[in-house]
């Protein structure tokens, strides 16, 4: 199998919010072929699981984790799920608590370096799928929250290889960069969404949620409120210094691929754990210049087909995930 080319951004889309803004909309219209299966926890609550389906005949599963208020319905995870099987991957997308549709039971949720429910679907897919490599691919939080889960001991929970996008290496920065500029529209979106779950907590668990957390004007207010507090943080500056993804990348051991672009307006670049992450042979970082946040709208391939489309992130991912489950079962093959 032969290395992806190199991303180059459509014509008319070197801006990275046009980027980060077209690669959302397009990718949104793929409807997604899923079943769902709901797991319950041992404290309570509960978290649903969507099984791709298909192929038929699969060499390998793959788990899925979505970013900040997305779910398993987000366009990167349904083009991402049908790149996969198009492999010869089954894919399984974890929906975090409070995001596939419903509440969840308990004033918890999820947050940057939860990794207790990632472990519980892992479990589900090692037991479903007994005979196959098992991989994982985080987006954004939840390529933050999969660094989190591979960089602690015996983070490998069973894992071949993993790969992680757009991850915001160090939350407090992202943070930051939600209140600048262009920043502070995508951190109104991703509060419209907070705020609302907020009220319902805060009316459902009157003594444990703050009122307060549904009028938070910030990513970092709101984690200061909400976040932080009922995940047991002292606020929301110790819940940055914990969690973020650049503590973890060293201590992992297995394949990874990390796919970033420099021109990334909530996950800033100069956040990126470059060295540390190239003296690791383990990992294989892809450094585009262009692509915004989970964006990587390149240029069409062929005659006629110039024009802007998505598929470079989905191709590079599958790509790397098929290569590192076939060399698993054929490890004869040559070198992963």
């Amino acid at each position: 199998m032969g290395k992806v080319p190199a991303f180059e951004a459509a014509f008319g889309l070197r801006n990275p919010h046009l980027q980060t803004i077209v690669g959302r909309l397009a990718r949104r219209r793929r409807e997604p072929r899923y079943d769902r299966y709901r797991l319950d926890t041992e404290d309570g609550d509960f978290i649903d699981l969507d099984r791709w389906r298909g192929p038929e005949d699969a060499t390998g599963v793959c788990l899925l984790l979505h970013g900040l208020e997305g779910s398993a319905r987000s366009g990167y995870m349904v083009t991402t799920s049908e790149a996969l099987a198009a492999a010869g991957i089954q894919a399984v997308a974890l929906n975090f608590r409070s995001c596939s549709g419903e509440p969840n039971r308990l004033p918890g949720a999820y947050h940057s370096g939860r990794t207790d429910d990632i472990e519980r679907a892992l479990a589900w897919m090692a037991a479903r799928f007994p005979d196959l490599p098992r991989t994982a691919v985080g987006f954004s939080l939840g390529g933050n929250a999969l660094l989190n889960l591979l960089g602690r001991e015996g983070g490998g929970r069973g894992l071949v290889a993993a790969a992680a996008v757009s991850v915001p290496w160090d939350l407090e920065s992202s943070a930051d960069a939600l209140q600048r500029g262009m920043g502070r529209v995508y951190g109104r979106r991703f509060l419209r969404s907070l705020r609302e779950k907020a009220r319902e907590k805060a009316a459902r668990f009157p003594h444990v949620v703050a009122p307060g957390a549904a009028r938070a004007r910030t990513i970092r207010e709101f984690d200061d409120r909400l976040t932080a507090p009922i995940h047991g943080f002292r606020d929301a500056a110790d819940y940055y210094a914990r969690c973020s993804a650049k503590r973890f990348v060293d201590p992992v051991e297995l394949p990874m691929l990390l796919v970033h672009a420099r021109d990334d307006p909530l996950a800033p670049a100069s956040s990126v754990p470059v060295e540390t992450i190239r003296r690791r042979p383990n990992l294989s970082l892809e450094l585009t210049e262009r692509g915004g946040h989970l964006g990587f709208v390149g240029r069409g391939r062929g005659e006629g087909r110039a024009g802007p489309r998505t598929g470079w992130l989905e191709e590079t991912v599958s790509r790397y995930i098929s290569r590192a489950t076939h060399w698993t079962t054929h490890p004869d093959s040559g070198v992963f």
